[in-house]
């Protein structure tokens, strides 16, 4: 709410767009039925659905040709990343997968699943679920 009230008086639109989606998405999500208290996981999960929402539409737009529509999602994707924890890197989403893979004894695609549940659960917020499927499927065909 603090940065939503500076981002108004800073004139900020596209900041403020970002921070009222987010705003936006977190009332929806408090009033979906459930009585009890938003858990930091689902703020997360919803963080990172708005961040990849926008960077679909960004990417849809220079398909097509429309940089001037895909900046703004891009720039909006960027606002909202800004609340979630620092991404790691893909080697070190690499090491993790490579020891989650270890740990779980996985030796070929069939155990994907069991593999990107893991990871997944334990780099929630951390990575984008794309890289780390990725990640999954190279190291488990070698």
């Amino acid at each position: 709410m603090e940065q939503l009230k500076a981002a108004m008086k800073r004139k900020d639109k596209v900041a403020l767009e970002s921070l009222r989606a987010i705003k936006s998405a977190l009332l929806l999500l408090e009033t979906s039925g459930e009585n009890s208290p938003i858990s930091t996981d689902q703020e997360l999960k919803l963080l990172q659905k708005l961040v990849k929402q926008r960077k679909d539409s960004a990417t849809m737009f220079q398909e097509q040709g429309r940089k001037d529509l895909a900046e703004p999602e891009l720039a909006q994707a960027a606002i909202i990343a800004a609340f979630l924890p620092e991404q790691l890197s893909a080697d070190e989403v690499e090491e993790i997968v490579a020891q989650t893979i270890t740990k779980l004894g996985a030796s070929s695609m069939a155990d994907m699943g069991k593999v990107m549940g893991s990871v997944t659960k334990e780099l929630a917020g951390k990575a984008d679920g794309k890289m780390i499927s990725a990640i999954v499927k190279k190291l488990l065909m070698q």
